[in-house]
């Protein structure tokens, strides 16, 4: 099941670290809403991925 949430700043890898318990999955969720940059400026709204303890990893494929 994804999840919405709306956050203002801050950077994917404090998300991933919070909502999906592991910094490294970053990836996940940049690449669920079409994000190259982990960086996040002014208000935004992101889906985030179901919570998967197996992936990480944290490097973005090309």
């Amino acid at each position: 099941m994804t999840v919405e949430v709306t956050v203002f700043s801050g950077n994917l890898f404090e998300i991933a670290a919070r909502y999906l318990g592991d910094a490294t999955q970053w990836v996940r969720i940049a690449q669920l809403n079409n994000l190259s940059d982990p960086e996040i400026q002014g208000m935004t709204r992101l889906i985030l991925p179901p919570i998967d303890p197996k992936a990480g990893g944290g490097i973005a494929a090309r």
